[in-house]
């Protein structure tokens, strides 16, 4: 694969600026509880973690808009949540990252997705999830396929972020899918196993070895059999590409009828990898968005989520942080 330029990489980077992305999926709002634990409680063999700081970010879908935004494009979200606190506290936080939120909200008591992960000493000592992973109903399918459809025309990508948590429905999907064909929106999705066959003829599918290993029950653990692999999935879903993330092995872009095309990962420090799928969609899809080559595009997106995993809990990349990553990598 030819390198990206840094002349090319600064001129996609601003590009970047002020294209529109509609982000459809499972939104979250992800807690923190910050302290330290010097001892084990009386009560079981467990940590007393004394609490200094509490914090609050959006996660899972929301947090793929928020990278969008961090890296200066404009995102519309589509999710849903339910009639609790959580949901006004990620409305909040979603108005501070600048983030257009068209939510559908439950009103059979079904809870915003709510994920509290206790960290003592810069590790998490356990997390607790609040949630209803369980397909929302029609008439919910339908009020968030409207908002869909109503900010879809003005969009340049759409990203289907599919955490399993009930919203990307077959429904949701075909209905979805139809829309963006309608009005010649590329379609990227980060997917999940159970609903691999939903994703049938989108622009991209970004997965990692072990979503590829799981949906074709085969090892995936070199280029060859990667390879192999990743030409079975584009056959079985009839996808543009696919673009598989590798951890420390970076990620390989395979398409029909091509050679692949790997990228060496630019982690130089992982303390997270918390969010770091969520970064590298967001790039690409803003990437693809400037006109950048596939290619380029899986190489800004690397370069992004590099920065991300050397942060603690969900994070973001800046456009100016994804430079410097760009500059110091040779790119």
């Amino acid at each position: 694969m030819r390198p990206l330029t840094a002349g090319r990489a600064r001129a996609l980077v601003a590009r970047m600026r002020g294209r529109r992305v509609l982000v459809l999926g499972d939104v979250m709002l992800d807690e923190f509880l910050w302290g330290t634990a010097a001892r084990l409680s009386p009560e079981a063999p467990v940590p007393v973690v004394e609490v200094s700081r509490h914090s609050w970010s959006v996660g899972g879908a929301g947090n793929v808009a928020a990278n969008v935004r961090a890296l200066g494009g404009h995102a519309v979200l589509a999710g849903v949540v339910g009639q609790d606190r959580a949901a006004d506290t990620l409305r909040e936080a979603l108005s501070g990252y600048g983030v257009e939120a068209q939510l559908a909200v439950a009103a059979d008591g079904r809870p915003t997705t709510q994920k509290t992960r206790v960290i003592a000493h810069h590790q998490q000592v356990v997390r607790a999830d609040r949630e209803v992973a369980s397909d929302i109903p029609r008439g919910l399918e339908d009020d968030l396929v409207a908002r869909v459809a109503a900010a879809l025309p003005a969009c340049d990508v759409l990203i289907v972020s599919d955490y399993q948590k009930g919203v990307i429905t077959p429904g949701v999907m075909r209905r979805v899918l139809a829309l963006a064909r309608r009005h010649g929106v590329r379609v990227l999705v980060d997917p999940k196993v159970r609903h691999y066959r939903l994703y049938r003829k989108v622009a991209l599918l970004k997965p990692n070895v072990r979503w590829v290993e799981n949906v074709l029950g085969v090892r995936a653990d070199t280029d060859a059999a990667l390879q192999a692999a990743g030409e079975k999935i584009l056959k079985l879903l009839a996808c543009e590409a696919l673009l598989v993330t590798r951890g420390e092995r970076g990620m390989s872009l395979f398409r029909p009828g091509r050679k692949p095309s790997h990228v060496k990962t630019a982690a130089r420090e992982v303390y997270d990898v918390t969010g770091a799928g969520d970064t590298t969609i967001a790039t690409l899809a803003l990437g693809l968005a400037a006109g950048a080559s596939l290619e380029q595009a899986a190489v800004l997106a690397n370069h992004a989520a590099g920065v991300v995993v050397a942060k603690l809990g969900t994070a973001t990349a800046s456009a100016e942080e994804l430079l410097v990553a760009l500059h110091s990598g040779g790119e």
